[in-house]
């Protein structure tokens, strides 16, 4: 039986990528493919796994994600699972691995968009990935705009060995019952109406200027609650009627899109835009920059406009904003793609 190891250390993650990890390996083992999984995780204790104990051979990582010890410990790991190949849903495969493998290419954003990463983990970042690039047995990107940079970045060669495999929409995405949008209401003190941002505060996030733009428009008494966190969230400068949700559980968050009156969001990168397609099929409409990856995964319906201050100022001015009509993003089309790849 095929070997098959996935590194899921980011999966205990809250971020995109975490839930990337924990919707695309959930589904794959559901597929009870003729395959042996081998998981590579933070905690064998992380909730995700319990209904996939049975399923797969689970192996902790005490290393971090970008450290010098993954480097050596990942390796050794791999070679002692006695894997026929190796998946890396992120970038970071380690510079020597010991056995073939496929990656998953999410975005090029530190080529673009350094985010105040030091000159020693910019360099450390493009090595890595000129490594994983070259070398992989096959890449996975997660939308067209991604392939793109891709072929821009590192030419034909990387194209002609890219897929592209779209990400999925969890099914908790829809519109919950009354009970459970007033009961989210009131924990959250939601009594307007209100904007809602969902994402870090990164450089390529362009929350700044967002903010410059809610405060300067015509908002009609709507609020913007940013889901965010991180350094560079505590050093934005917020306006009236502007405020902070942290620690949001995953279950809070569909009930949160089906009260706001539009999601928003001025990035000027994505790779794929998990927080648009998420909104949508909740059936909240999306205000979101006309850039990347986003007029790729945004339904017809989307009010996109490029990324200044003065076209958000007149998005966000608008009276009422149009339903999506969402495209049906599925994990389980995912996963199935992806196990062609794999070889499952």
């Amino acid at each position: 039986m095929k070997r098959i190891g996935i590194d899921c250390r980011f999966a205990a993650t809250s971020t995109g990528l975490g839930r990337y990890s924990r919707e695309l390996v959930t589904h794959l083992l559901q597929r009870n493919d003729a395959v042996q999984y081998v998981l590579f995780v933070q905690s064998k204790h992380e909730e995700w796994l319990r209904p996939l104990a049975a399923h797969a051979v689970v192996r902790e990582v005490k290393s971090g994600h970008y450290s010098a010890a993954e480097q050596w410990e990942l390796p050794r790991l791999i070679r002692k699972a006695q894997l026929d190949l190796y998946v890396a849903l992120h970038f970071n495969v380690p510079f020597f691995c010991p056995v073939p493998f496929v990656v998953t290419i999410h975005d090029l954003i530190l080529h673009r968009y350094p985010n105040q990463a030091s000159a020693v983990k910019q360099m450390a970042y493009k090595i890595l990935m000129y490594r994983a690039v070259r070398r992989a047995r096959h890449i996975i990107a997660v939308s067209e705009f991604t392939k793109q940079e891709l072929a821009y970045f590192y030419g034909k060669y990387a194209a002609q060995r890219t897929t592209v495999i779209y990400e999925g929409v969890a099914d908790m995405f829809h519109r919950p019952a009354a009970s459970v949008m007033e009961a989210v209401r009131q924990k959250y003190s939601l009594f307007k109406p209100f904007f809602l941002y969902v994402g870090n505060a990164k450089q390529h996030k362009n929350v700044p200027m967002l903010l410059e733009a809610f405060k300067k428009a015509e908002t009609r008494g709507r609020e913007l609650i940013l889901v965010t966190g991180g350094k560079e969230a505590a050093s934005l400068h917020l306006p009236p009627g502007a405020r902070f949700l942290s620690s949001i559980s995953d279950v809070d968050l569909p009930a949160l899109y089906a009260l706001a009156d539009a999601c928003v969001t001025a990035s000027l990168y994505e790779g794929f835009g998990l927080p648009v397609v998420e909104a949508e099929a909740v059936g909240c409409p999306v205000i979101a920059s006309a850039r990347a990856s986003i007029p790729e995964v945004a339904s017809d319906t989307a009010l996109l406009v490029e990324p200044t201050t003065e076209a958000f100022i007149a998005a966000l001015s608008k009276k009422s904003f149009s339903a999506p009509a969402p495209r049906p993003w599925k994990w389980d089309e995912t996963a199935a793609k992806t196990a062609e790849i794999v070889g499952a």
